[in-house]
């Protein structure tokens, strides 16, 4: 399998079918913000996630169960404005897809109209095909997620990692596989034992995206604000920071107080 890497000037669905085929990793990172995606995509990742994650990064909320389709539409938007060269997906929230399959596709429509994203992500398999299908039908890329579903953390009670009795694992097996003949242009596999996400990947076309899914994935997905040590509560294991912003952040802000507090700040060079 060759592992030559090819220069995408703008990211398709398409490219990261290719990526698979050409041995290519992908790299995935979340954005919720102008600014950020600005940095991101600048950086050459290949698919930027506007991920229902906001509410807990953005919000402060325990779970991404409170964020809504209009908030997850204007983080979208910010996102977008920024980026030249990422593929963008956004999660579709909570309450927005599961019980429907028309209010499904109204809420996909509702993202891919207003805030101009390339593709929608959902959470689950054989209990939403028919909100994929339909979506689907619209001619709206999919992109898929299986293993720990973070909207559904109420009813596992933990967020453990997933599919690691036969049983779970066989049916994350069998959705992934109905998620591909349905027409998912990826998937994500969230917190299941790499010897599973091996498999997966090795029995799909299209590209899996690992988060705490170990090496075998065909690609990754952090959230940006864990990679730059923005969050520093959060340590799971599969999470590597490469930064420690919290802390930087902290110091250059403290600073900036003393200044203004001793009157150093604004000096004679900094004022009109």
């Amino acid at each position: 399998m060759s592992t030559a890497k090819r220069e995408y000037k703008r990211v398709t669905v398409k490219s990261l079918v290719d990526m698979k085929k050409n041995g290519e990793k992908i790299s995935m990172l979340t954005s919720y913000d102008y600014s950020m995606a600005k940095i991101v995509d600048a950086a050459k990742v290949d698919v930027i996630l506007v991920g229902d994650s906001a509410s807990n990064v953005m919000a402060g909320h325990e779970t991404t169960l409170p964020i809504t389709l209009d908030q997850m539409i204007y983080h979208a938007s910010s996102v977008i404005r920024a980026v030249e060269r990422a593929l963008v997906v956004v999660d579709l929230p909570f309450g927005s897809y599961q019980s429907d399959p028309k209010e499904a596709l109204r809420s996909a429509i509702r993202i891919m109209k207003e805030s101009g994203a390339h593709a929608v992500k959902l959470e689950g398999g054989a209990e939403i095909k028919e909100s994929v299908k339909r979506i689907l039908a619209a001619g709206i890329p999919v992109m898929g997620h299986l293993g720990l579903t973070p909207q559904s953390i109420y009813k596992f009670g933990t967020y453990t990692v997933r599919a690691k009795e036969d049983e779970e694992a066989d049916k994350l097996m069998e959705d992934a596989k109905m998620l591909e003949k349905l027409g998912c242009f990826g998937l994500v596999l969230e917190k299941i034992p790499a010897k599973l996400t091996k498999l997966v990947s090795e029995s799909l076309t299209i590209p899996t995206i690992g988060i705490g899914g170990g090496k075998y994935a065909d690609g990754q997905v952090l959230v940006v604000h864990d990679l730059l040590g923005m969050t520093h509560e959060f340590n799971p294991r599969f999470l590597r920071r490469y930064m420690n912003l919290y802390e930087e952040m902290g110091k250059a802000i403290s600073n900036y107080v003393s200044d203004v507090k001793s009157q150093d700040f604004p000096n004679d060079d900094e004022q009109y």
